[in-house]
């Protein structure tokens, strides 16, 4: 008996999902942010700039960031889905917010998001710098 194509569609679909799920996972163990900037990126935006001269940064971040290297970990956290681009009437604007992968990645832990070991973090690097290995 043949499956039928919406099933196999489904199936590809809910592991590519999981796949994502589970790469977002790792990679928001290895980053510098707490729990606590994700949280407030899913109630208001924040740029690089915000973040890196706001008073209470040590509140979201786990050590002190430049707005360039912040810059960066939102270009990539953009790349693997778990923030987005706000959008005002002139196009994209240089703040983020939360998308609903990035809910779901947080609801994967119930208090503060746990520190990746040296072997995951090598893993994370190699995957973020040299994708093609």
């Amino acid at each position: 008996m043949a499956v039928p194509a919406r099933f196999e569609a489904t199936a590809a679909m809910d592991a590519n999902e999981q796949r994502a799920l589970r790469r977002a996972r790792h990679s928001l163990r290895c980053l510098p942010f707490r729990r606590a900037f994700y949280e407030q990126l899913d109630t208001q935006a924040l740029s690089s700039v915000s973040l890196c001269s706001s008073a209470d940064w040590a509140r979201l971040c786990l050590r002190r960031l430049t707005p360039s290297r912040a810059e960066d970990h939102f270009i990539w956290l953009i790349q693997l889905g778990v923030l987005r681009r706000e959008v005002d009437g002139q196009g994209l604007t240089e703040r983020v917010r939360l998308t609903p992968l990035g809910r779901q990645v947080l609801q994967s832990w119930p208090g503060d998001i746990p520190a990746a070991n040296l072997a995951l973090r090598l893993q994370e690097s190699l995957r973020r710098h040299r994708p093609r290995l």
